[in-house]
């Protein structure tokens, strides 16, 4: 059960993480046409990400926090024993901005809710923020994970 969870846990993860890529890229590098592979990316629609973004992120935490016990027992251990400290520090903070990215999510929704010129700013920085977080946050699962499975954890 635990394998599938943290299977299910990763596959949620690449869906947010394209999402809110995705909205990043459009509110950073927003498109004047359509034609061609790149403009079409750049040109969607930021605000419809908005509620996908916010539900794929409480999801992915809760399911983390739901098998953070099995790594805090099984693979932290390991970890710590094989002297793999950079390791277990990656996921401490991994841990810390996932609970920033909570607390960033009604400031998310806020800013989004009824976009207007003067909160691009606010709009663009919260969203790199959950960005940046989301990102690091699967770079540090996905290696440890790899290295739960190199050393057959």
């Amino acid at each position: 059960m635990s394998t599938f969870l943290v299977i299910l846990h990763g596959l949620l993860a690449v869906a947010l993480l394209g999402s809110i890529t995705h909205q990043a890229i459009a509110v950073v590098w927003p498109a004047r046409s359509k034609a061609g592979f790149v403009n079409a990316y750049r040109s969607v629609s930021s605000r419809v990400y908005v509620n996908a973004n916010i539900v794929l992120f409480l999801i992915v935490a809760f399911l983390g926090g739901y098998i953070y016990p099995i790594y805090r027992v099984w693979v932290r251990t390991y970890l710590e024993n094989a002297r793999l400290f950079p390791a277990v520090g990656s996921f401490e903070i991994k841990e810390q901005f996932i609970s920033i990215g909570l607390g960033l999510l009604p400031l998310y929704w806020l800013v989004w809710r009824r976009p207007d010129p003067a909160s691009d700013s606010a709009r663009t920085a919260v969203t790199l923020m959950l960005c940046f977080i989301v990102w690091f946050g699967f770079i540090v699962g996905h290696i440890l994970n790899n290295i739960r499975g190199f050393f057959g954890l």
